[in-house]
């Protein structure tokens, strides 16, 4: 197995996070959170776009109708692809300064869960999972730094990580309305070094996940252990999502400046997307968020 690594971008992030493949229209979907973007690549054209958008930007999915739902500092959004329109879909009431939302994925239900962070790394952050009415609903609470959400393929497994903590938990997901039961503790990233960044999942349920504070990504199994690692394109690492034409290129979103003092790469391609070849692994397609308030 030979693995290569190719960088993407003609530019690079501040803060790279949350890639996400539309296998539909063949494009890469990822944010600079710090810049307040949301970015796209189409492979087959290698055409880039930014979507500006007006605060900071945790995290996207994808969304029906031509749209992508995301986390913005305040709330949650639906955006138009083409003309980069924002509309509200949940916001926090009261706003609260000291808080925004981070890592967010939509689950296999096509409700978007999406957490939000301590700004200055405070336990703050909450967890939610918006339906397609529009409505949220509290799943927890008490968080620093919301990340490694992602879901396993038949949904019924929830994996989700305070990155302060230095654990990814596991939860039984429910398809319908239940609250989070207590989790289990499927990877301690501890004897790694590093707190867990961003995460997926591929074909065979294994969760992968950007170890962004030792420039490396993580395989783990069904039982949390350790099936590889590989070393990261750069030295910060901070998210991961399959995608391509066959679902086998791993897209790595890194950091050059996360802009809060905690993060800033040594690496001169700090911040720049890259897509890694020959893993031996291919992913699965994300589901898209249905926005239909009123039914």
């Amino acid at each position: 197995m030979v693995l290569s690594a190719t960088r993407i971008s003609k530019t690079s992030d501040m803060l790279g996070e949350s890639p996400v493949w539309d296998a539909d229209s063949q494009k890469l979907f990822w944010v600079d959170s710090f810049q307040k973007l949301i970015r796209s690549y189409e492979p087959s054209t290698g055409a880039f776009r930014d979507l500006p958008m007006p605060s900071m930007v945790g995290s996207v999915g994808l969304a029906t109708g031509g749209k992508l739902v995301a986390g913005l500092a305040d709330g949650i959004y639906l955006v138009d692809i083409e003309s980069g329109a924002v509309e509200p879909i949940f916001k926090l009431d009261p706003p609260d300064p000291r808080v925004r939302f981070n890592d967010g994925k939509v689950d296999r239900q096509g409700r978007f869960v999406c957490g939000t962070m301590g700004v200055h790394a405070e336990a703050l952050g909450e967890l939610y999972r918006i339906n397609s009415r529009g409505d949220a609903q509290l799943l927890a609470n008490g968080i620093r730094i919301a990340n490694s959400l992602c879901f396993s393929p038949g949904g019924d497994t929830m994996y989700f990580a305070d990155s302060l903590d230095r654990r990814v938990r596991a939860y039984h997901y429910s398809e319908g309305d239940d609250p989070l039961d207590d989790p289990r503790i499927h990877v301690d990233t501890k004897p790694f070094d590093s707190g867990p960044d961003g995460a997926t999942i591929d074909s065979e349920g294994f969760i992968w996940v950007a170890l962004v504070q030792v420039g490396k990504i993580a395989r783990f199994d069904h039982d949390g252990l350790i099936e590889r690692t590989i070393e990261a394109p750069t030295d910060m690492p901070s998210c991961v999502a399959f995608g391509g034409p066959d679902m086998s290129t791993l897209f790595v979103t890194t950091i050059k400046d996360s802009g809060s003092g905690r993060a800033i790469s040594r690496h001169p391609a700090g911040g720049h997307l890259f897509a890694i070849e020959g893993l031996g692994v291919k992913g699965i397609p994300e589901p898209r968020f249905s926005y239909q308030p009123g039914n």
